[in-house]
């Protein structure tokens, strides 16, 4: 079901390669619709939002209407099952816990010269949250969005999320509810990012969009970076698994099988440098794949974006994790902690046998909106600082000015700036006066 290749065979690393960019590849014709979808949005509004929608959604928002108010989603929050409402409580509980470590804030400091320097953070004024609806809602996504962005303070949240024949899981407006969101606009797929990013009529403009979707979510937000700020780009979900000897195969083909399911464009591979180890997993991913409900969607995924890649030792099998920079890292050894300096791109690392990447998923506290698509090596995980922004102070004695500014008109003038240079020269000469 997975290819198994080894670091000892010629060819490897482009294999590697070649799985990699075959996960990153758009085709060219999703990025066109895209592009369309935007143009008409921004040029129709409403008209081309509800034209969409009944396309697409399949209902018309102009008799069902566009907004589910702060009523209907506190009645989805009581008639959802008392065992989900503890459990997405006590989620959202822990979600705050963790994000409250990474407010940050404000500070003044003067140095030797005299000269007041400094940095003001505060929030973005709005935001865009967008959240992935019907069969498969996500209220866990939802917790993980809006918690971070009610931390930091932000006054406009805009909650966005489709509801194809209408319908909206009770799990996700009671999400809703626990975090506070009083309205969510029944839109989904790029529509939604770019109605978002210009406003209409009915959905007001936001500084910034954030939250998962799929490609044609996760591509608008990518067009219109620049007119909005999105968080990085989310692609399709992945695994890596660094497994030692010690590990159990079964739990193993278990968490591969995990991030397969989520859908068929999703990533799972396997690093080991025990190759029993590497055969036994394969052998329980083919017996366990087919008792799952989703076992087509496990099934492609697996053959087309999974690979098991036996090293020749430990030091290969991290280097080759640090290449792929995956989006969720498991260190499936019983030194893990110990290797967790070895890592250098990941967007969540799980340290051990008993701390599957599931758990991160939904329970744990860190966010569960990671970077994909290796861009691990630049990207972070959503967090309470991508709500935030900050703005540099300075403040310059005359003093200070006379004692700094010659050093400034030195390198305008080597910059050939001459304007630059003669702004500072002027300040100078007036306070000797």
């Amino acid at each position: 079901m997975i290819p198994i290749f080894s670091t000892s065979q010629a060819g490897w690393r482009e294999s590697l390669s070649a799985l990699l960019d075959r996960r990153r590849a758009v085709p060219a014709e999703i990025e066109q619709t895209v592009r369309d979808i935007v143009r008409d949005v921004r040029e129709n509004g409403d008209e081309a939002l509800h034209a969409f929608t009944r396309k697409f959604d399949g209902f018309s928002p102009d008799a069902a209407g566009m907004i589910i108010d702060k009523e209907a989603i506190y009645d989805a929050y009581v008639r959802t099952h008392p065992d989900i409402r503890i459990a997405l409580n006590r989620a959202a509980e822990r979600i705050s816990a963790y994000h409250r470590h990474q407010v940050e804030h404000s500070w003044i400091t003067t140095d030797d010269s005299g000269v007041i320097l400094g940095q003001k953070i505060g929030p973005v004024d709005s935001v865009g949250v967008y959240i992935p609806g019907g069969k498969n809602a996500f209220p866990s996504s939802l917790l993980m969005n809006v918690i971070p962005a009610k931390i930091a303070r932000v006054e406009n949240i805009v909650v966005v999320s489709p509801t194809p024949g209408g319908e909206i899981q009770n799990s996700l407006l009671a999400a809703a509810h626990i975090a506070g969101v009083e309205r969510i606009f029944r839109l989904g797929g790029a529509q939604a990012v770019a109605a978002l990013a210009y406003g209409t009529a009915s959905v007001p403009r936001v500084d910034k969009v954030v939250g998962p979707g799929n490609m044609y979510v996760a591509l608008a937000k990518r067009m219109l970076q620049g007119i909005i700020g999105t968080d990085s780009f989310a692609g399709p979900s992945e695994i890596l698994i660094i497994a030692d000897g010690g590990a159990d195969p079964r739990v193993i083909a278990s968490d591969l099988l995990s991030q397969a399911e989520h859908d068929s464009l999703a990533s799972s591979i396997l690093v080991t440098w025990f190759e029993e180890l590497a055969r036994a997993v394969m052998e329980e991913l083919a017996l366990l794949a087919d008792d799952l409900p989703r076992s087509d969607v496990i099934r492609h995924s697996l053959g087309t974006y999974g690979a098991c890649i036996v090293t020749s030792d430990r030091d290969e099998a991290f280097a080759i994790a640090n290449m792929v920079a995956p989006e969720h890292l498991e260190l499936m050894m019983e030194n893990a902690y110990e290797c967790l300096g070895k890592v250098k791109h990941a967007g969540a690392i799980f340290l051990g046998y008993s701390s599957p990447e599931v758990i991160g998923d939904y329970i744990a506290g860190p966010n569960h909106t990671l970077p994909t698509g290796s861009t691990a090596r630049f990207s972070s995980p959503l967090g309470v600082y991508d709500f935030m922004k900050r703005s540099s102070i300075i403040g310059f004695t005359a003093q200070a000015l006379k004692d700094l500014g010659p050093l400034a008109i030195t390198i305008a003038r080597a910059e050939d700036l001459e304007a630059h240079a003669r702004s500072v020269e002027i300040r100078i000469r007036e306070s000797g006066r």
